[in-house]
Parts: C-alpha cells; sequence; structure tokens
C-alpha cells in the first residue's frame, strides 16, 4: 500500500510540476533532445552499440539454437534448418514478407 501511495505522490508531484512548465520549456527541452541526438559522436556511439547489439543477437540465436535444435522435433529442425539455408543464400524475408535486416 505505502509503494502505491508513494507512486501516486510522486505522480502528481511531477504533473503539478510538469503543467507548472509550460509548453515553453517543453519546447527547450525538445530543441535540446533533437540537438544531443543529431550530434555526430552520439550517433556513432548509438550505430555502435546497435552493431554490438547485432552481433550478441546473433551469437546468442545460434548458441540457443545449437541446443534447442537436439529437442525440437524432426518437423520443426526441418523448418529452421530450411529457413537457415534461405537465408545464408542471400534471401532476407521470410514466409511473412518481413526482413531480417
Amino acid at each position: 500500500m505505502l509503494n502505491r501511495l508513494t507512486f501516486v505522490a510522486g505522480l502528481a508531484l511531477g504533473y503539478v510540476l510538469g503543467t507548472r512548465a509550460g509548453r515553453e520549456r517543453y519546447e527547450q527541452l525538445k530543441k535540446s533532445a533533437r540537438q544531443v541526438a543529431q550530434n555526430p559522436a552520439v550517433r556513432n556511439t548509438a550505430e555502435s552499440a546497435a552493431q554490438q547489439g547485432r552481433v550478441f543477437a546473433g551469437k546468442a540465436y545460434h548458441v540457443v539454437s545449437e541446443k534447442v535444435g537436439d529437442r525440437m522435433p524432426d518437423s520443426v529442425a526441418g523448418r529452421v534448418r530450411t529457413l537457415r539455408e534461405r537465408n545464408a543464400q542471400g534471401s532476407g524475408g521470410d514466409d511473412w514478407g518481413t526482413s531480417t535486416t
């Protein structure tokens, strides 16, 4: 109950402070956020983090699929094998029309 009360009090305080700041302050914050997002250093760092995330996700995918693959029914394992072969050949899409990029 105390957690709910604290949450509601914080929500009310945030609302009051937010409405007092007004639209002008909101526009200032939005402009500052846009400038930070357009900074080349920030963009490079974000792209590096995204690339690392893709590498780690790929590694995790292979580790999990190798371990789970032994326990899958043959029909599912065959389907996964087919999709892997299709992706290895350079086809980026799947049966649902989505991309793997």
